[in-house]
């Protein structure tokens, strides 16, 4: 078995892999949930590679990721259920359907009347799914995953919530919602009613997502910014422990602080 640069020559390695008469023992014991994990996994090293502007590891991530949908299918194909190529023709129908203004004789002016097409046409799909299933009354919400991370559901959810008009007027309006959360946070904290706090606190975290879709912002990139200022921040901190020879946990807030406070200066000035 050689490498190659078509696809079928990956779709036969990992048929070699699960095939009982000499493939892969750990590729044989998994199964779609097994594996989920690891398909959701390989998505976020993608974005990571991109972020990171790496194109020589964003090569190797898509490859990565490109193997998980190979390797579902072919667990569907041994199921009897579907193969890469149901798969591929689904997406390719749907693409084509989806873009009436490219493969049909349905003109867009601009992209804004693309998307208003492209979310009627997911509408009706959305009507149809749920009459297949024996739903009476389809919800916009529907497939809104459940799997995404909360911060990234929250915010789909308000979006989509907000194509049939509900929605806050404007920014301040929804600003001014996430400081009546943020009082209720205080006001439940005081009574210390623990299940309480914590469903005051689902309601701050969704009004802050939906405050930054409201600004234009995507709050799990904003999010993933902030994890990695405060990591690299706190890594100067625990450096300048190391410097002065103490231990972070016997440093002192106040002296944490400082260093803290160090860093913050520098990226002003940068």
């Amino acid at each position: 078995m050689q490498p190659s640069r078509d696809i079928s020559r990956l779709i036969e390695i990992m048929a070699a892999l699960r095939n009982p008469d000499g493939g892969c023992p750990w590729d044989l014991e998994q199964d779609f949930r097994s594996i989920r994990h690891y398909t959701i996994e390989e998505a976020y090293e993608v974005a990571d590679a991109i972020e990171r502007e790496d194109f020589a590891d964003l090569r190797e991530e898509l490859g990565d990721l490109l193997l998980q949908p190979i390797y579902h299918a072919q667990m569907a194909k041994e199921g009897g259920h579907f193969d890469i190529g149901d798969v591929v023709y689904a997406v390719t129908e749907k693409l084509i359907r989806r873009h009436p203004h490219v493969f049909g004789d349905v003109t867009a002016d601009g992209a804004g009347d693309a998307q208003e097409r492209w979310e009627a046409i997911k509408a009706k799909e959305r009507a149809a799914k749920a009459e297949r299933k024996g739903d009476s009354e389809p919800s916009l919400l529907d497939d809104v995953p459940q799997v995404l991370p909360a911060l990234a559901r929250a915010e789909k959810l308000t979006r989509r919530a907000a194509k049939v008009g509900f929605d806050w007027p404007d920014l301040p309006a929804v600003r001014a919602k996430v400081e009546e959360e943020l009082a209720e946070v205080a006001e439940v904290e005081a009574s210390g009613d623990e299940g309480a706090l914590r469903e005051e606190i689902g309601d701050l975290l969704f009004a802050v997502a939906n405050l930054a879709r409201k600004a234009g912002v995507d709050p799990e990139a904003a999010l993933r910014d902030a994890n990695s200022k405060f990591t690299r921040r706190f890594h100067h901190v625990e450096a300048r422990c190391r410097e002065e020879g103490i231990e972070p946990t016997s440093a002192g807030l106040e002296r944490l602080d400082r260093y803290w406070n160090e860093i913050r200066a520098r990226d002003r000035r940068a």
